[in-house]
């Protein structure tokens, strides 16, 4: 029977992001997140965060509390002892994929402006003989709002 673990987040960060490295080097942010449970609910549910090496600095540059983000990831559990051997258990989300919401420069709120995204690494692909996707172009930065901007594409070309 196949497993799938994965989960997305859009809440508010509830503190900037805290960059630290393990023994080995790596580097790893830690935040909290704040994600309304409907749009009329005032309840939140609050998740701690993890993003690892190349993530965890876009997030430590990049995020600051109250920046509201997208995160996707999967969810971990760890069980431990702490120094007084109480076992306890936590529940944290490993990121793999981060979209800062919001306008530029905006700290917060739900402001349906640009986003941004940043990806952990992901290992090479296997070589299959198949060409590539070449990445996409980043065109956050297009002001399209008076029609002017719009480069070599004609919108009158569009079928609909």
């Amino acid at each position: 029977m196949a497993s799938y673990n994965k989960i997305v987040l859009v809440g508010n960060l509830t503190k900037d992001p805290e960059l630290k490295y393990t023994p080995q080097g790596k580097q790893v942010a830690s935040f909290g997140l704040a994600v309304g449970r409907g749009f009329k609910s005032e309840e939140t549910d609050f998740f701690n965060v993890n993003a690892w090496e190349r993530l965890a600095e876009t997030c430590g540059q990049y995020l600051k509390k109250g920046k509201q983000v997208l995160i996707e990831g999967r969810v971990q559990i760890r069980n431990y002892e702490t120094k007084e051997g109480q076992k306890r258990t936590a529940v944290e989300v490993i990121a793999t994929d981060m979209r800062m919401l919001g306008s530029k420069g905006d700290t917060g709120g739900e402001s349906g402006g640009s986003s941004s995204s940043y990806s952990a690494p992901q290992s090479k692909p296997k070589a299959s003989g198949k060409p590539q996707k070449a990445p996409a172009e980043d065109v956050s930065d297009i002001d399209v709002s008076d029609g002017s901007n719009y480069g070599d594409f004609d919108p009158d070309d569009m079928p609909f």
